[in-house]
């Protein structure tokens, strides 16, 4: 039990930190909840490429990852910073200056868009699920660094990490998200390298050869991505999973729909990719330097916090506990803001009030107050996720297996195919995610990898053949450009609708007009 030692007190300082700093950006959102879920789309590079990089370095890509290396060698847990850097480079590539000129809050407003109300509800869902997953793994992890260094009950680590993320969340949106990152992150990246560093140079008194070779066999070589006997297919679908399925993250293009420009949000994309690919060997490395020092341990989770408190000095151990508590919360706040957001505008608003129950929509201070309260329950249930089963890591694959199933074939042919339809996306969203759950329960153990490999091109073919199929009734649109979408005449917002949804037609940040986006 560390207790209130330096440990515990440079902790509650960076919990007060981020608490103050988080709290304080409430003055930014101006009663706007265009600031408040995508930051006025007015934010310049070092925000972005920063806060991509803090969803990406996460609880689960760092005490997670070392967690995973412990049991399984280093391939296990770095497919998880390798897949996710991946991912940003690819949405750099090919999703992120097409994506932010069409003035989105949520992704689901892409579904919507592209292929109407009946796949924004069902993709909005999906990704309810999948991120409400990766939330609970960020709080998972910051209960762990907050049950080892001051040893108290795991629910109450987790239960105060919970409350600090959701309290800044409430207030700040995702300006608090902008300003908590620039200190969480860069100390994570920089106490991972010191970390690293301390233990290869030999500081710590071992030499660092007789550290890897008192690794077990096959935990340093490439069998962990040939062999599977040795977790090749689980560690590939990993990869897949986040590189590919990570595209289709809410809070990823939440932050792609706040940079200022296309250019600054494919920059951003890059700058994220390569901060997240920089962290694969020192946080991967200190998998096997725990299983040196701490062999034997009950649960592996609390690898990395241990290591700090008890073999780095304490300027190490200390900021490397802070930087994963950081990372965890920045990614469990912007997590949590992405659902709540996707909530309240996507399924409460456009879904039941204005579709179902023929209201009108909410204007733009209940939208807010809507989005503000709906952190709540989000932050309730990713609690109780996080608290009855705490696997950080393996909760970050789960979580974009779900979407990568279903929802990344309607978004990528979406965006690149003129063909692309209607009754293609429901197809592939509904059987997608269907056979990616059914897989889960028919695929034996020594083939776990192929429930997440096979689903994705599935899905992704049934898209194409669906929507040649169905041409003739529902015609493709042109892809999207800047002003080529003209929504069905049922969907049209008026610009009385638009002038009581956001404050000002001018402002208006759906831009569903006769010629939107």
């Amino acid at each position: 039990m560390a207790g209130l030692d330096g440990f515990g007190i440079a902790i509650i300082g960076f919990l007060i930190l981020s608490l103050v700093v988080g709290t304080l950006t409430s003055r930014l959102v101006k009663k706007s909840s265009k600031r408040y879920m995508v930051a006025g789309k007015s934010l310049p590079l070092f925000f972005v490429g920063t806060m991509l990089a803090a969803q990406s370095i996460d609880g689960n890509s760092s005490l997670g990852n070392v967690a995973l290396v412990y049991q399984f060698g280093f391939w296990a847990g770095a497919v998880i910073p390798i897949g996710l850097g991946a991912c940003l480079i690819l949405t750099g590539l090919f999703y992120s200056k097409t994506l932010n000129k069409l003035s989105m809050l949520t992704l689901p407003d892409y579904y919507y868009r592209r292929y109407g109300n009946a796949s924004e509800g069902i993709s909005g869902v999906l990704m309810i699920i999948s991120f409400t997953v990766l939330v609970a793994g960020n709080f998972a992890a910051s209960g762990f660094i907050l049950q080892t260094v001051f040893g108290i009950d795991f629910f109450w680590g987790i239960l105060i990490a919970a409350l600090v993320v959701l309290v800044y969340t409430y207030a700040g949106g995702l300006f608090a998200s902008a300003y908590t990152d620039i200190f969480q992150i860069y100390l994570a990246i920089g106490a991972f390298w010191a970390a690293f560093i301390f233990f290869a140079a030999g500081f710590a008194g071992v030499d660092f050869g007789t550290i890897l070779g008192s690794a077990p066999p096959g935990y340093l070589d490439l069998s962990g991505l040939t062999d599977m006997a040795n977790g090749a297919l689980i560690n590939w679908a990993g990869i897949m999973a986040l590189a590919l399925g990570d595209i289709v993250a809410l809070d990823f293009m939440e932050r792609v729909f706040a940079a200022k420009d296309p250019k600054t949000a494919q920059r951003g994309a890059f700058w994220g990719g390569g901060l997240t690919l920089f962290t694969v060997i020192p946080t991967s490395m200190l998998g096997i330097i725990a299983l040196y020092y701490l062999p034997g341990l009950a649960d592996p989770f609390t690898a990395l916090p241990e290591l700090a408190i008890n073999h780095m000095p304490f300027a190490i151990g200390a900021a490397l506990l802070m930087g994963v508590l950081g990372a965890a919360m920045s990614t469990a706040n912007g997590g949590l803001l992405a659902v709540s957001s996707v909530m309240s505008r996507n399924i409460l608003q456009r879904d039941i009030l204005r579709r179902w129950l023929k209201k009108t929509p909410m204007n733009d201070k209940k939208l807010l107050m809507t989005t503000r309260l709906f952190t709540i329950p989000v932050m309730a249930g990713a609690f109780i996720l996080g608290y009855l089963i705490p696997q950080p890591g393996v909760y970050l694959i789960l979580a974009f297996d779900i979407v990568f199933a279903g929802a990344w074939a309607p978004l990528t042919l979406g965006l690149f195919w003129k063909k692309a339809n209607m009754p293609a996306a429901v197809t592939s969203l509904i059987v997608g995610s269907a056979l990616r759950l059914s897989m889960f329960f028919v695929i034996p153990p020594e083939l776990a990898g192929l429930d997440t490999m096979i689903p994705p091109p599935i899905s992704f073919a049934l898209f194409i053949i669906v929507a040649l199929a169905t041409q003739k009734k529902y015609p493709g649109r042109q892809r999207h450009g800047i002003n080529d979408y003209v929504p069905p005449e049922e969907d049209v917002i008026t610009g009385e609708d638009l002038k009581n949804f956001t404050g000002s037609e001018s402002e208006g940040t759906d831009n569903i007009k006769r010629n939107p986006v």
